[in-house]
């Protein structure tokens, strides 16, 4: 069995044992350039397991309902329940990045008296306050971030150019986006420094070879799974007699099967 595979498979089971466990939960946080492979990642390494525990959330430009709270609000909405996984494709990180490039703090509703020189040191010890607190009640994070070089982030946004079956995800505001390319280099690097910790590490991923990048992902997720040991929760004694009574009946091969699980159950 070859590498990814073999990981694909390391990774449904650990993701079946917290579903059953439903005691802790696991957030995967998804950062990077346009063009580096959120959307493939997520569906080539999440996409076999159980669509019951994992759930996908895009965070887009903010609406209006969410412009009227605080940028925390509609992340908070999209946090995974005990025994699932959220993978957030973007997150509360366009908050202390995209708002900075364009500076759309002064566009919002935030007080102007709470815009200070310090607003962005605030915000990375708001998140990482909030992270560790997620962590302490037993929702682990991890982030990831997808490190494309600039000329493959051209051919791959060229290619939504030229070739007819990627013309669907060709965006003008990705080619816009693309001239502040070395601001986004600067801003990216000060929010890993500034918010990667033990609680909820960063992990900078080359995104260049596809292949190679999902991979390095369901490594870095399976870690995180191993390091919170999820287990298959313990049969009461009664339901392992049941099986072991049920079990007797199939390996008998007796047509009467179903009637007879029936009447066990009857009896109880």
């Amino acid at each position: 069995m070859s590498a990814f595979p073999k990981a694909l498979e390391e990774l449904n089971l650990l993701q079946a044992k917290l579903y059953a466990q439903s005691t802790y939960g696991l957030v995967i946080v998804l950062q990077a350039m346009d063009a580096a492979g959120k959307d493939g990642t997520i569906r080539h390494v999440f996409s076999h397991l159980d669509p019951n525990g994992v759930h996908v959330v895009s965070f887009k430009q903010p609406t209006s309902e969410e412009k009227d709270h605080d940028y925390m609000w509609r992340i908070n909405k999209a946090l995974p329940r005990r025994g699932d996984i959220g993978i957030f494709n973007r997150s509360h990180y366009e908050d202390v990045v995209v708002t900075r490039v364009h500076d759309l703090i002064h566009q919002g509703k935030l007080p102007k008296n709470l815009i200070t020189k310090n607003i962005w040191d605030i915000r990375y010890r708001q998140i990482r306050d909030w992270e560790r607190y997620l962590g302490e009640n037993g929702f682990h994070m991890i982030k990831i971030f997808l490190h494309v070089s600039k000329n493959e982030q051209r051919d791959r946004l060229a290619q939504r150019i030229l070739n007819k079956k990627k013309n669907w995800k060709f965006s003008m505001a990705d080619i816009n986006e693309r001239r502040y390319w070395d601001r986004y280099q600067e801003l990216y690097s000060e929010m890993i420094s500034a918010t990667s910790t033990e609680e909820a590490p960063w992990y900078i991923v080359p995104a260049d070879n596809k292949w190679y990048t999902r991979y390095v992902v369901s490594q870095i997720v399976i870690k995180a799974l191993k390091d919170i040991a999820p287990k298959f929760p313990e049969m009461s004694k009664e339901i392992r007699e049941q099986l072991e009574e049920f079990r007797k009946l199939i390996e008998s091969g007796n047509v009467g099967m179903i009637e007879e699980m029936e009447d066990v159950l009857q009896k109880e």
